[in-house]
């Protein structure tokens, strides 16, 4: 437990320097922890020369203090989000601060944040990911061990993501016991970090390519001499080095299929597609927002007005993987 710091001692940019290595620490990428940075330098910049705090001392802030600064950032950038995002990355810098018993509670929270502006959504092409899951089959019946084990752990991935809308820091360090095969109903448990643990279904194939996954993967943790209980590994084109994959490690994996490919995919754009297939299957919105672990409050608008641009199923994951069984290609 983190022991209480003096106010008067608080040195404001070691305490950001802290934060980030918990970020790091997480899993979070380098694009993630450079938006961080920037976030928080606008507030450093608004204590310097807005607030003449040239010690850049917070030992004092509270609510008053706070709002001010959202009065700033309402006068300087026009847009939501820009307001939403540094708020957003100030909110959580202070819940830090507060589990390092520098402050009691997290003054930040009394600023509403702007509404967050609904992008077009651009979910990876229904082509593309066809392309990808058939690579990926062709791969898994490799004369290489560790190119048939890999090929199938990118296809547990790829499932997870397309068939559940998993994110990268759910998938990251996913432990075996939360995956449920259930007959025809397997279904993923996730347990976020401030809510209770909910699951989500997944594609009926899904229990088919995660036994033979599981399988080829405990041969090879054997002759690796690792041991451990992440549905995910890390590994060189020889041996397993550890269990579990970073977020950013998941998000390279995507980048070397999207060049090796020639495709339109990401973690995320898989994610998207996701939506556009529940939205298909006449899922409720409150079913949907709760499978992918969003509030109450948002809206899939954007993704209705376009969901007749993107027709998005997983009835090919069977299909394809059925055709590659009966023609015998499994077994070359």
């Amino acid at each position: 437990m983190a022991q209480p710091r003096e106010k008067a001692n608080v040195d404001l940019l070691g305490l950001q320097d802290e934060f980030f290595t918990m970020l790091k620490g997480k899993g979070r990428s380098v694009n993630t922890l450079k938006n961080y940075r920037t976030d928080l330098d606008c507030f450093n910049k608004y204590l310097v020369e807005v607030a003449k705090n040239k010690r850049l001392d917070i030992s004092g802030f509270s609510i008053p203090e706070i709002k001010e600064y959202g009065s700033f950032l309402e006068k300087k950038y026009n847009s939501d989000n820009s307001r939403r995002r540094r708020v957003q990355a100030l909110r959580m810098f202070f819940d830090f601060l507060v589990e390092e018993k520098v402050f009691p509670s997290n003054p930040v929270r009394k600023i509403p944040t702007s509404p967050k502006f609904l992008d077009i959504p651009r979910p990876t092409p229904y082509v593309d990911v066809k392309t990808l899951w058939q690579f990926l089959l062709e791969e898994s019946v490799s004369k290489q061990p560790m190119v048939r084990l890999i090929a199938k752990r990118n296809m547990v991935t790829l499932v997870l993501i397309y068939g559940a809308g998993l994110k990268v820091s759910d998938l990251s360090d996913l432990q075996v016991s939360q995956v449920y095969l259930d007959g025809d109903s397997p279904r993923v448990l996730i347990n976020p970090p401030k809510r209770d643990p909910y699951t989500v279904p997944l594609p009926k194939i899904f229990t088919t390519i995660f036994n033979d996954y599981s399988k080829t993967l405990a041969t090879m943790k054997k002759d690796s001499k690792v041991e451990f209980d992440s549905v995910l590994f890390n590994a060189n084109p020889y041996r397993i080095l550890s269990g579990g994959l970073s977020s950013r490690g998941i998000e390279i994996i995507f980048e070397e299929f999207r060049k090796k490919l020639m495709i339109e995919c990401t973690a995320k754009s898989l994610r998207q597609a996701c939506i556009f297939k529940w939205l298909k299957q006449k899922h409720k919105d409150s079913q949907i927002k709760e499978w992918l672990g969003l509030a109450p409050s948002y809206n899939l608008k954007m993704y209705k007005e376009h969901l007749s641009n993107h027709a998005h199923d997983e009835g090919f994951l069977e299909e394809i993987h059925s055709h590659f069984v009966r023609k015998g290609l499994h077994r070359r």
